[in-house]
């Protein structure tokens, strides 16, 4: 059976994807951190909607933790795999660059770009073989694509992120596996909730901020067959913000 895989997937756009992809038909793995009740509420959100999903927590910027749990998934489910990773955690530390502590920094590059590093290597070594093919979307930011004050490292990681995506599309593309990157503007979320929104929209063509389910909506299509030959894009969703 073929499962798609979301990371930070207990609120926000995470979430948004995990629901999107069981309406799809995909058996969902929920990864999270530290947020149980959250992530078995969008488990049971699933289900209620005639999904099936089961919780995965391990820290993405742990690669020992990562290649554990996803060792014990598969250990698990023998006759199963991993076909759609979303690779969507990341965590922000904003900071001037000349005030940022070493923390600040590592932390966000360790969650979202050594978090890609250490699953998809994991599940490459899985998927390359076989003859299904894959999906991997890799969910970047506006902060990659045109830097945002406040953001060094947080547009470090992103525009990393891109980098990667253009370069390991190349690589997998023989073998079926597309990777895509989509790069949210302002949206909805616990993460964005502390920005001075007022001031933001006016900056936004559209007048206002995205909803999570409209990432989702473009990850969905990125995930199903019928984006097999749509690879190494990435895809602005920032309601036409000048980038």
């Amino acid at each position: 059976m073929k499962y798609a895989l979301v990371t930070g997937a207990s609120r926000g756009i995470g979430k948004a994807i995990a629901l999107r992809l069981a309406q799809a038909g995909f058996p969902v793995i929920l990864n999270y951190l530290s947020n149980h009740d959250a992530a078995q509420q969008v488990a049971e959100e699933i289900r209620q909607n005639g999904g099936t999903a089961e919780l995965l927590p391990f820290d993405t910027s742990d690669g020992q933790a990562i290649e554990q749990a996803l060792s014990s998934w598969e250990a698990a489910h023998p006759n199963d795999f991993i076909y759609v990773l979303v690779n969507n955690a990341g965590i922000r530390r904003d900071n001037v660059l000349f005030m940022m502590s070493e923390d600040e920094w590592k932390s966000v590059l360790d969650t979202s770009l050594n978090g890609f590093f250490y699953i998809t290597r994991q599940l490459l070594k899985h998927m390359m073989p076989r003859k299904h093919g894959g999906r991997i979307i890799n969910i970047a930011s506006l902060s990659g694509v045109k830097g945002m004050a406040g953001q060094t490292n947080y547009s470090a990681a992103k525009a990393a992120l891109i980098g990667a995506t253009k370069a390991l599309a190349l690589e997998v593309a023989p073998r079926s596996v597309t990777v895509n990157a989509v790069a949210p503007g302002f949206i909805e979320t616990d993460m964005t909730k502390d920005l001075p929104q007022d001031d933001l929209k006016k900056l936004v063509p559209c007048g206002r901020f995205g909803k999570p389910e409209e990432v989702a909506a473009l990850v969905g299509f990125l995930a199903s067959e019928e984006a097999a030959y749509i690879t190494g894009e990435v895809i602005n969703i920032n309601g036409g913000l000048h980038t």
